[in-house]
């Protein structure tokens, strides 16, 4: 699946999923330069569960992904970086790679798609980090091939890279740490870094745990690729749940989700704006569409025969723009 060279830690070839033993050399990579987020009940009774959520919208860029990043530039030699990094990216992995280039004293260049957010880009843009924008086809091209033609540096995969989901998968050890009696965790789905990590590491402490995937109604390309047993190209439609979706699963991907998630929920707009709305006013944490749409799954009655017991939301970030904030309080779907 991948070829990985390590001077930290071992990542053979995985196949199925993340091995335990290199989330926990990335929980030493990163501990310095991490917070470890709480797990907070959610304001809000809902028979027969307990939602808890995983607040990584307290991370330093507001987003988990500098997890990954920085476990990603702490796996590379000096020799390695010399000509500085660049991703791939919508905007939160990008500002997790920028803020662990800026603090080694190294370049960072960015491909973002051409509807990131503002909020996104400017918070790069305060982090040291080039923004190069194109097409949204352009742009998950470059996820695809892992190259932009004529940049200068080592690309860092923002999903397929084993540091990366490795690095993620430490907010799995603080899950399990928090709640040993977990019975379900919910992560946003987008290209399944996140939750390839996560799941690794809930899985190999509790074993009988659900890990389920959350997508949204305009891009649902893992639930279409489990539901057809194999990575199927989906009818992308650009929200502003900005953080999650795409076009299809990665093919590299599959082995990995195919085996470590147990299904995806697809939520809509309306019940992601809601569940902003909610978050907002109950436990007065702002969330973006991606982080809070796993509360919108956990809430929804089409889920309540599979989501019982101890259930975590990760609420993977909260980068949104004002203007789109100011409307799900509204009671709208943000524009």
């Amino acid at each position: 699946l991948w070829t990985y060279t390590s001077r930290n830690m071992d990542l053979r070839t995985p196949t199925d999923n993340i091995p335990f033993q290199s989330i926990t050399a990335a929980k030493d990579n990163i501990e310095e330069s991490i917070i470890r987020t709480p797990l907070i009940p959610l304001n809000y009774n809902v028979p027969g569960k307990q939602v808890y959520l995983k607040l990584e919208n307290l991370q330093p860029i507001g987003s988990f992904k500098i997890r990954g990043a920085g476990n990603a530039l702490a796996n590379l030699s000096s020799e390695e970086l010399k000509d500085g990094v660049y991703t791939a990216s919508a905007g939160n992995f990008a500002q997790g790679l920028a803020w662990n280039a800026r603090e080694r004293g190294i370049p960072c260049n960015v491909v973002v798609p051409d509807h990131a957010p503002v909020t996104k880009l400017d918070a790069i843009k305060r982090l040291g980090g080039n923004i190069v924008k194109v097409p949204f086809d352009q742009w998950w091209e470059v996820i695809q091939t892992h190259q932009y033609e004529g940049m200068k540096g080592k690309f860092i995969h923002p999903v397929c890279d084993p540091a990366v989901i490795a690095g993620n998968g430490t907010i799995g050890l603080e899950i399990v740490e928090d709640l040993p009696d977990v019975d379900v965790v919910i992560c946003p789905y987008g290209g399944g870094g996140l939750i390839s990590g996560v799941s690794s590491a809930v899985k190999s402490l509790r074993t009988n745990a659900k890990v389920y995937a959350c997508e949204v109604e305009t891009a649902a390309p893992l639930k279409l690729s489990l539901d057809f047993g194999k990575p199927s190209t989906f009818n992308y439609i650009a929200s502003f749940v900005d953080g999650m979706g795409g076009k299809s699963v990665l093919d590299s991907m599959w082995p990995l989700v195919s085996n470590l998630v147990d299904d995806s929920l697809v939520v809509t707009l309306q019940e992601v704006a809601d569940s902003v709305k909610l978050l907002a006013e109950r436990n007065r944490v702002v969330a973006e569409g991606a982080g809070a749409a796993t509360v919108a799954a956990a809430l929804s009655e089409k889920f309540s025969d599979r989501l019982s017991g101890n259930i975590v939301c990760v609420i993977s970030g909260g980068n949104i723009d004002t203007n789109k904030l100011i409307q799900a309080l509204e009671g709208k779907i943000p524009q």
